[in-house]
């Protein structure tokens, strides 16, 4: 594999590099590829890491909680806290925090060491989608930039398809450990790559936290934040406990499990394919359907969950109408802060990553106070006052356009594709 040696130097904004860095894009994807897995394995392999670990489910499910706050945080302040360093630096730095957070939840041998690892994750996916666009953008002419992030947030639909249903099949034949250690393994193959191929990349711009605040103060960005907030905290609150719901409630093993969620992955590109049609229909229908679809599924499965056949139907169903957001909210931002995609694209991650961290908290809570019955009728009441607030406060623009649908919000999160 060849070496790039020239730097990129820092050019006008609206220009970019002579020849692209096909490999280094692709190398950047197979490290979405791993936070993705990285993310959504303990919803896979929640039961086996509990009972190894001694602790109640709903404790192991604030595996996810906390690295989604760490995450937070990150993704906040890393652009500003590294913007003398040169990027190729900064996402080797994240790509070993990737290797480094595997191989310590791999060998805990404790629930604080557990936690341990998921903050260095939570730290290095934070970082990592806080400026993987931005950089992927100067890794190719800007007539190529479509394709760039296509492919690299292609990899959010293959980390989706592949963590849950495999985690959740391979745990039962390596451990939980060993599918840790898989995932150890794949974030070392991007390291690798990427020390490789990844050029010289000098920051660009001044990063300010201003802008995040002053973002907050437009027409509409409050609200549609609130109504992010309650979409992706009813998502995971569901999501994170599906696993619990179906060896107790419903009564699947293992294979049962992995065969479900393997729907749940297919459905959910099936969607992600479709959101398109739907939003140039009605971008404010499609935001406030899809979680009012997803309501009635949650409380569909708490009702007629107990059946395989149904709990399969209502899974995949979900699966699709989860699809459908991350292109739907990613037009909202476009269309609503068209100046300040940047900016309102850092804003995102911190909105997703705080959703995600209230859901499985709140959901864990649930889950041990009432069952998975009740995490999953939890999910639905959020996600019936998400399509509320769509219907009664949001106004976004009525009309696709070629700039929205060429210009998606550049930072998105783990299970966000981008806008094409």
């Amino acid at each position: 594999m060849e070496f790039v040696s020239q730097d990129i130097a820092s050019p006008p904004e609206e220009s970019g590099p002579v020849h692209p860095c096909w490999s280094a894009v692709f190398s950047l994807s197979l490290s979405v590829v791993g936070f993705i897995i990285s993310e959504m394995l303990p919803a896979s392999l929640l039961t086996p890491i509990a009972s190894d670990l001694r602790v109640t489910e709903g404790m192991a499910g604030q595996a996810v909680t906390a690295t989604s706050m760490v995450a937070v945080f990150a993704s906040l302040f890393m652009a500003a806290i590294t913007r003398h360093v040169d990027r190729r630096v900064v996402l080797l730095a994240f790509a070993a925090l990737l290797i480094a957070s595997n191989l310590l939840v791999a060998f805990a041998f404790s629930y604080p060491m557990l936690l341990a690892g998921r903050v260095l994750l939570g730290i290095g996916l934070g970082g990592f989608w806080s400026m993987a666009a931005a950089v992927s953008i100067r890794l190719v002419p800007p007539a190529m930039v479509p394709r760039a992030l296509s492919i690299i947030f292609g990899g959010v639909s293959v980390g989706m398809v592949a963590a849950v249903p495999v985690g959740s099949y391979l745990g039962a034949l390596i451990g939980w450990r060993g599918i840790f250690m898989g995932s150890a393994l794949l974030a070392l193959i991007a390291f690798c790559w990427q020390f490789f191929v990844l050029p010289s990349i000098s920051p660009r711009g001044q990063s300010r936290l201003a802008t995040l605040f002053e973002l907050l103060k437009r027409p509409q960005v409050g609200v549609g934040k609130i109504g992010m907030v309650l979409v992706f905290g009813g998502h995971f609150l569901f999501f994170t406990y599906l696993r619990p719901f179906l060896e107790g409630v419903t009564g699947v093993g293992a294979d049962g499990v992995a065969a479900i969620l393997l729907g749940f992955g297919i459905t959910n590109i099936a969607g992600t394919a479709l959101s398109g049609a739907m939003i140039r229909a009605s971008l404010r229908m499609t935001l406030a359907a899809m979680p009012l679809l997803m309501a009635s599924l949650a409380l569909g499965l708490v009702t007629l969950g107990g059946a395989p056949p149904m709990a399969t139907l209502f899974v995949a169903g979900w699966g699709f109408a989860f699809g459908v957001f991350p292109v739907a909210w990613t037009t909202w931002v476009t269309q609503t802060v068209p100046d300040e995609t940047e900016s309102a694209g850092g804003l995102q991650v911190a909105v997703i990553q705080a959703s995600i961290a209230a859901g499985a908290g709140i959901g864990g809570a649930l889950l041990d106070a009432h069952g998975p019955r009740g995490a999953f009728a939890g999910a639905g009441i959020v996600l019936l006052a998400a399509a509320a607030t769509v219907l009664l406060y949001l106004r976004p623009q009525s009309a696709w356009t070629a700039a929205s649908a060429a210009e998606p919000a550049p930072l998105m999160q783990p299970g966000r594709e981008n806008g094409k």
